[in-house]
């Protein structure tokens, strides 16, 4: 194939915002048909000529590859029949509420030889990026601490705050999928679990004020916090090494550039020409890295959401390896997993 036709499953935050703008952007990437039956005109206003079909049904013989980005609950059934009909997927995070069901998935896509990947755009995180090009110069990292808060004090309603787990809404599974997937990439398998997860806004089931500390193979500490009741918000990373620490304040411009209607160009990822100002961070925004008596601001690395979608096409069109290993996310989700049982019992449980 030249070029691989992709059907979009849902068009609310998670498709608008993110999957659609990226797989526009992406040479070799073709986005042929949406689900929807609220948002039609959404749809035909933003991309015109993309087809419109009332349900996952009609994708078969519309698309290569199928993106779900429909909400949590239905990530699973309509992963596997994806799987099922032949197509290759793209699911939104989380991709399951169980690791046993995320390996179930995994197991089918090894069985058909189809890939499976899991849209964790956070790992391209601009602030994150930089952590990783810093670790040399931190030593030994001892102690993760990673902030998403925000302040949010009037629900908005809807199946994210709803109480029923089948659902699969609130922070810890929202939020929570990028802190912890972004610590077990940096420090490595977590062998213990420590969470706190609470509700604090009248009329909400679900979490929206939550902690986890967790324990890696290798020694290292995470403490990680994700919240809808920040008034005033920590920092988005605080990292403690033998030799230096690094601490940064604010999100990573990304969001907000696609929600505002900006859109990355061709060539993503070059550092000329109008793609370099993608993703990229004011100086007034930057983090400090260093000791107490030492210390120097770090330029923000710019971030790099369209190198998922890249990641993507290569692995359908070149062969190459998934840009996010479905395996990586069984892991993650037992961890998730691990920290609602830690939460209901008020222990320490062991991976």
């Amino acid at each position: 194939m030249s070029e691989i036709r992709v059907g979009l499953v849902g068009y609310g935050v998670a498709g608008r915002v993110f999957h659609a703008p990226l797989i526009v952007a992406t040479p070799g990437l073709r986005l042929a048909a949406v689900v929807t039956s609220a948002r039609r005109d959404e749809v035909q206003a933003d991309h015109p000529g993309v087809e419109v079909v009332p349900s996952a049904d009609e994708l078969w013989e519309r698309s290569d590859l199928v993106v779900i980005a429909s909400p949590n609950r239905t990530h699973v059934p309509l992963a596997r029949s994806a799987l099922e009909r032949g197509k290759a997927v793209v699911v939104d995070k989380p991709l399951a509420r169980t690791a046993a069901e995320a390996a179930d998935l995994v197991r089918l896509s090894r069985e058909t030889g189809l890939m499976l990947t899991v849209f964790q755009n956070r790992r391209w995180d601009g602030d994150f990026l930089t952590i990783q090009k810093l670790r040399p110069e931190l030593g030994e990292i001892r102690r993760f601490e990673s902030r998403f808060e925000r302040w949010r004090p009037q629900p908005k309603g809807g199946w994210r705050e709803q109480e029923d787990p089948a659902e699969i809404g609130g922070l810890l599974y929202d939020l929570g999928s990028h802190v912890v997937d972004q610590a077990l990439r940096l420090l490595g398998p977590v062998t213990e679990v420590y969470a706190e997860i609470d509700v604090r806004r009248a009329g909400v089931g679900a979490d929206d004020d939550t902690f986890l500390a967790l324990t890696h193979a290798g020694g290292a500490r995470s403490h990680l916090w994700v919240s809808a009741v920040a008034p005033l918000l920590g920092p988005r990373f605080r990292v403690l090494g033998s030799e230096a620490g690094y601490v940064k304040y604010g999100l990573d411009p990304q969001e907000d550039a696609l929600r505002s209607g900006a859109r990355p160009g061709p060539g993503i990822g070059a550092r000329s020409g109008a793609a370099a100002a993608w993703g990229v961070e004011p100086p007034e925004r930057w983090g400090v890295v260093g000791t107490e008596d030492d210390s120097r601001t770090a330029p923000t690395e710019p971030g790099a959401y369209p190198e998922f979608y890249a990641g993507v096409a290569r692995a359908l069109l070149e062969g190459a390896p998934a840009p996010v290993e479905p395996e990586s996310v069984v892991e993650l989700i037992a961890v998730l997993e691990a920290a609602r049982r830690s939460a209901d019992t008020s222990s320490v449980v062991t991976l």
